[in-house]
């Protein structure tokens, strides 16, 4: 077990594959650093990688929402307050990882497609010790925020794919309705 280890995602919605996700991270060291990915449009870069990953529909939650959210679910799975840090992560620019996160952690991903890779390749090109914790095809990637994004929009039924804490929040913050509006507006769009 290592000393610290960094996770990292947009969380937009958290729901239980993230959950398992984090937890597995959290099992190969003492403390994990959970980095919050797109924290701002500023700090959202665009990668042909994965193109939509940029976009407002795709981040229509706050920083703070998901720290909110990543830090209460996390408690209400068993992990003690001095077990994590939640911080943003501006996963686009490597140039800054320095800023934000503790280089000498391991950095835990997976690799599903593309997007996985290129973030591989930026961990390594900053000579990040990093730990795959698991390779999938897309196709057996499991829960897909924006499937749950979608089905909140449409006021279809979505709380069991999401963890408890973070369920309460998202009702409590009316995020379906914020989704519906988006929703909304990017089929008037076109988009």
């Amino acid at each position: 077990m290592v000393k610290t280890g960094v996770i990292h995602g947009r969380f937009q919605v958290f729901h239980k594959d993230h959950l398992k996700y984090i937890l597995a991270g959290k099992s190969r060291c003492s403390h994990l650093v959970v980095g919050i990915t797109n924290p701002d449009p500023l700090l959202t870069g665009k990668d042909p990688a994965d193109p939509h990953r940029s976009t407002p529909l795709s981040n229509p939650l706050t920083y703070f929402e998901r720290y909110v959210m990543i830090r209460e679910t996390l408690v209400e799975a068993g992990l003690g307050w001095t077990d994590f840090s939640v911080v943003p992560f501006p996963v686009n620019f490597p140039e800054l990882y320095k800023y934000y996160v503790p280089l000498d952690a391991v950095f835990f991903l997976t690799i599903y497609d593309e997007w996985g890779r290129r973030k591989l390749e930026w961990f390594r090109g900053q000579g990040l010790a990093t730990e795959i914790l698991w390779t999938r095809s897309s196709a057996d990637k499991g829960l897909s925020a924006g499937y749950i994004r979608r089905l909140m929009a449409e006021g279809a039924q979505w709380t069991h794919l999401v963890p408890a804490a973070a369920t309460r929040r998202l009702v409590e913050w009316n995020i379906p309705e914020r989704l519906k509006r988006l929703f909304d507006a990017a089929r008037q769009d076109g988009i």
